[in-house]
């Protein structure tokens, strides 16, 4: 799970702040010590840290807050704020059109499945992606790149006997006229040396691309600060995607160190499955990070999926079991049960009062939960509170599922409704409070 135990950390230290009567010095002091000790874990470098928690002190003690918030809730709002400028401000918009990218990065930052999982975001953003294999320094590289596009069903171009990368690149290029992105994975070291930035060079003057992307991995925390720069200097990068955020405690400091460096992360990776790759907007990052969730993201992930409805249904809490049972099928593809109730608003509030395993274990059991549904008739479907005696055993037995099972489905789908309800839009102040669990 992608960084929760920071998450967990800083709505903690936010959860004093909501709970008090009143904010003072001595509240605010004790509030940002908390906040740096969990950066700090994070491995967010110490100076950054000092900054950050200073900068809001001195905006909570010193400003008014806006007509229609409390003093607390402002000092939440600043919070937020100020962590969101940490992590590189807004977004900038990603323009969805045909492209050619260039990746680069050191062995082990993941580039060569980065590279497909670029390919299947621009893929379900409806263009035609493909990808050259110019790694010609790692053995293998060839070989995955191309099981990686089996999968995904996308081309691949590339030549295993050719050792010389411009060649394969070269070659490559003659044969790409009717694709709309183009993805090059480049060779990687073990360290920035002459001999790369010189491959890079020649492949960036052969492929001519648009977007020039660092691939770096979350574990390298605040020295992915040097990383960077050093690419930044030697050969010009456009952003950084940073992977295996899901894997490390240091995925903040990996954030926070590009971000100082004035590089714009512009995807980050949260899993192995190539659907594991989100585009990365520091304000929703932060919103979902502490409790806040993300609608957006939630919404736009549903669309890939041609799930946009159903979401719309789950998150109005006005959903019957055959909506129910498109939300299982389609979850598949939107990425882990758990990741996605996340992105909803003052969840993370509610989901205290389940087990700790809630979610993965009901993923595990989508699949005889399905076969429960296919049991039922229409009009059980649309009204489950039909479903008890006679109905129950006829619905387990033609599933081949036990009666409990079906009774736990039921269960879960009336729970989550009652969870969905409460979702209700409020005063900004009054959901802040009730998404910290004040």
């Amino acid at each position: 799970m992608v960084l929760e135990k920071l998450g967990s950390a800083l709505k903690g230290a936010m959860r004093k702040i909501a709970g008090k009567g009143f904010v003072d010095k001595e509240i605010m002091d004790e509030m940002s010590r908390d906040m740096q000790r969990a950066l700090l874990q994070s491995d967010v470098n110490v100076k950054l840290v000092f900054e950050l928690t200073k900068k809001i002190k001195d905006r909570a003690m010193n400003e008014k807050p806006p007509s229609g918030l409390t003093q607390k809730e402002h000092v939440i709002n600043i919070v937020h704020e100020e962590l969101v400028n940490f992590l590189g401000g807004k977004a900038v918009e990603m323009e969805i059109k045909p492209t050619k990218i260039l990746l680069m990065g050191l062995f082990g930052s993941g580039k060569t499945t980065t590279a497909g999982k670029l390919a299947l975001f621009y893929k379900n953003k409806g263009l035609k992606p493909c990808l050259i294999a110019c790694d010609t320094y790692r053995p293998a590289a060839y070989e995955q790149l191309t099981q990686i596009g089996e999968q995904l069903g996308v081309t691949v171009f590339g030549n295993p006997g050719e050792k010389d990368s411009r060649k394969v690149m070269e070659e490559s290029l003659k044969k790409t006229g009717k694709f709309d992105v183009i993805i090059a994975d480049s060779s990687g070291r073990d360290a920035l040396n002459r001999d790369m930035i010189k491959e890079i060079e020649d492949l960036n003057g052969i492929l001519k691309p648009e977007e020039r992307i660092l691939v770096i991995p979350a574990d390298l925390g605040q020295k992915a600060e040097e990383q960077s720069r050093s690419f930044q200097g030697a050969v010009g990068i456009t952003g950084v995607i940073v992977t295996k955020m899901e894997g490390t405690a240091k995925g903040g400091g990996a954030l926070s160190a590009c971000a100082e460096t004035g590089a714009q992360v512009n995807f980050i990776g949260v899993g192995e499955k190539m659907e594991a790759l989100e585009k990365f907007d520091a304000e929703r990052f932060i919103s979902r990070l502490i409790g806040f969730g993300d609608l957006k993201t939630l919404v736009e992930k549903a669309k890939e999926v041609g799930a946009e409805k159903t979401a719309e249904k789950m998150i109005s809490g006005k959903f019957t079991l055959e909506d129910f049972y498109q939300q299982i099928e389609q979850v598949q593809g939107m990425g882990s049960l758990s990741q996605l109730t996340k992105m909803i608003p003052g969840f993370s509030k509610l989901s205290k009062k389940m087990p700790g395993n809630f979610m993965d274990v009901q993923e595990e059991k989508m699949k005889r939960f399905r076969f429960i549904i296919d049991s039922m008739t229409p009009e059980e479907k649309r009204d489950p509170d039909k479903i008890s005696g006679t109905r129950l055993k006829r619905i387990a037995k033609g599933s081949g599922c036990s009666e409990s099972e079906v009774r736990e489905l039921l269960k879960m789908y009336k729970q989550s409704k009652k969870i969905m309800k409460k979702m209700k839009p409020g005063r900004r102040g009054n959901r802040l409070m009730q998404q910290l669990g004040v």
